[in-house]
């Protein structure tokens, strides 16, 4: 096994605590006791794993897809599924409420400088 075989099962590990910790918070939020002392260590970890997640992941891609290198490196089956979960997780964590509240006034804008001319 060489180290990017080992990186990729690190990052796989990392992914599996994270979905843990996602299933916990989600759990106890069902009972109503995310605020509680449990909820909140749950979720600060969460967002560190998440954060980690995203590191490493970008790490790979650097690595993947570094023009300077000579050699090309085969994606295989472990390295396709986290690319996936990556865009998956992307998706899901993108700021939605930003890009629609600015482009409200984006629209507005358009709407005063179309009026002017």
């Amino acid at each position: 096994m060489n180290y990017l075989h080992s990186y990729i099962y690190l990052i796989i590990s990392i992914k599996f605590c994270f979905m843990m910790m996602s299933i916990t918070y989600i759990f106890l939020k069902a009972k109503g006791q995310e605020n509680s002392e449990l909820g909140k260590k749950i979720q600060y970890w969460r967002e560190r794993i998440e954060f980690i997640f995203v590191i490493l992941m970008s790490l790979l891609l650097i690595y993947l897809f570094n023009p300077r290198r000579n050699n090309q490196v085969v994606i295989d089956f472990e390295m396709k599924l986290l690319l996936y979960l990556f865009g998956i997780i992307l998706i899901i964590t993108a700021k939605w409420g930003e890009f629609f509240e600015e482009s409200k006034r984006f629209i507005k804008l358009q709407e005063i400088i179309g009026k002017s001319n």
